[in-house]
């Protein structure tokens, strides 16, 4: 590794860049490195801008925080958001369709029940 450069912090790199099209009709961009250098590997969600003078910037986006449920039941749960709201989330496989109104009233009005529940032993 004595004549490969070790990437830290920054580092401006020579390359080549091949921006086009999937055959699913998304964007693509490749960028080939032409220096020797030995770069952290990672995944990410990025925020994307290419400029029409072929200037790209690239940012990672912050990773996703998931609310952890407060009561969850077979296809449905529900937690409190970081923006202080309440989600009621209910999922229901497609080829179930036909048992979407039973289940969501079912789950919908247990969950409640367990909120009753949680008020009158809070106030306690």
């Amino acid at each position: 590794m004595s004549d490969k450069m070790k990437v830290r912090n920054q580092v401006t790199l020579d390359g080549l860049m091949t921006i086009g099209m999937s055959e699913k009709g998304l964007r693509t961009a490749d960028f080939e490195c032409c220096e020797d250098a030995v770069v952290e590997d990672f995944t990410a969600r990025c925020k994307v801008q290419l400029m029409r003078d072929g200037n790209m910037y690239i940012t990672e986006l912050p990773k996703r925080v998931k609310n952890k449920p407060i009561f969850k039941i077979d296809n449905s749960s529900l937690s409190k958001g970081r923006d202080g709201k309440y989600y009621f989330v209910f999922m229901l496989d497609e080829e179930l369709i036909r048992l979407l109104p039973e289940k969501l009233i079912s789950q919908a009005s247990e969950i409640a029940q367990r909120v009753i529940r949680e008020l009158i032993n809070y106030k306690d």
